[in-house]
């Protein structure tokens, strides 16, 4: 518990009967003693031994219970740590043209676009989810965020056509959890660009949902090296299967395959499990093996009734020890 704030901080000025309190108290006692003193001279009481600083322990309970009593009048609040799951999911979606492939039922994308739909309905409410479309290019259709019906909205716009770039949906991926654009590694020999300093980002996850199949010239290896970097692991899905269908493109009958070896090496570099589903049933059952951090956040709790019975601790204690020492509380 930490980061203590007052409500009601004017209440604080109640405070200042506590020192008008001890001195009416050191008052009392030197009367007291001048009067014992008066009484002794005459012969009527002896002399007054000599006292124990113990005497002034009981009244000390009293009047502390009274300023803790005073101070729970301003509503005071603290911070407290609580254990929370949170997290960035980013689902990443193949929509090149293989994607409309029925070796899935009802199809490769369809099947991926039901089965993130039951994810994002058992998620809590802490972990933030985004949307990434990929084909020859990566583009963020959906940023990190709790409103479940946005992200179910950007789901459902989904549509298969183009190339595929496993390169550049990795990089669609971490553009989505850092939230500004992700460029490729370098590659000093070439004289690209240096890649982007993105810092790192543990307790997120990218589930990269594709048939594997990439088209591009630049392969995934060096975006997934970036992820590692970053803690972001890569989950990737294998959609469809080996064996493969044909789909119609243009008038033309072209072959597509599950390729599994570069989202094996993907799952690999990134300490993520690659997957192969069959399946929405079996999506389903991966979106559920997904696992984030615990980490705790600190959430604003008023205490008063705490220090209001810290106060009556110290009210009880103070009237034990009087009336033990002279029968009485004041």
């Amino acid at each position: 518990m930490s980061g203590l704030s007052l409500t009601w901080p004017w209440a604080l000025a109640g405070l200042l009967v506590v020192p008008v309190l001890v001195a009416l108290y050191r008052r009392g006692l030197r009367a007291q003693e001048r009067r014992r003193a008066a009484l002794a001279a005459d012969g009527l009481v002896m002399a007054a031994p000599a006292r124990s600083r113990w005497r002034h322990l009981g009244p000390a309970l009293l009047v502390a219970a009274l300023a803790v009593m005073l101070l729970s009048l301003t509503r005071p609040v603290a911070s407290v740590a609580e254990p929370h799951r949170e997290g960035t999911v980013v689902l990443a979606f193949d929509v090149s043209g293989s994607m409309a492939a029925t070796d899935v039922k009802p199809s490769r994308l369809e099947a991926a676009k039901a089965a993130a739909r039951a994810f994002v309905a058992k998620q809590p409410a802490s972990v933030r989810i985004a949307v990434v479309a990929f084909g020859g290019t990566g583009l963020v259709t959906q940023r990190p965020t709790d409103d479940r019906a946005a992200v179910l909205a950007a789901v459902a716009r989904l549509k298969p056509s183009g190339d595929t770039s496993l390169a550049d949906g990795i990089l669609g991926g971490l553009s989505a959890i850092v939230g500004k654009p992700v460029k490729a590694p370098g590659d000093a020999e070439l004289g690209t660009a240096q890649e982007t300093p993105i810092g790192y980002h543990g307790g997120t996850a990218i589930v990269l949902l594709t048939d594997g199949e990439d088209t591009s010239d630049a392969g995934p290896a060096g975006a997934a090296q970036l992820a590692s970097a970053a803690g972001v692991r890569i989950e990737p899905i294998g959609l469809g299967t080996p064996a493969g269908t044909t789909i119609q493109v243009d008038g033309f009958s072209i072959a597509t395959a599950l390729d599994e070896s570069s989202l094996q090496a993907v799952a690999q570099t990134t300490g993520g499990t690659y997957r192969r589903a069959s399946d929405a049933a079996t999506l389903a059952a991966v979106y559920d093996s997904i696992e984030l951090q615990w980490t705790t956040r600190t959430v604003p709790h008023e205490v008063t009734s705490w220090v209001a019975a810290l106060a009556a601790v110290l009210l009880l204690g103070g009237a034990t020890v009087s009336v033990l020492r002279q029968g009485r509380v004041i």
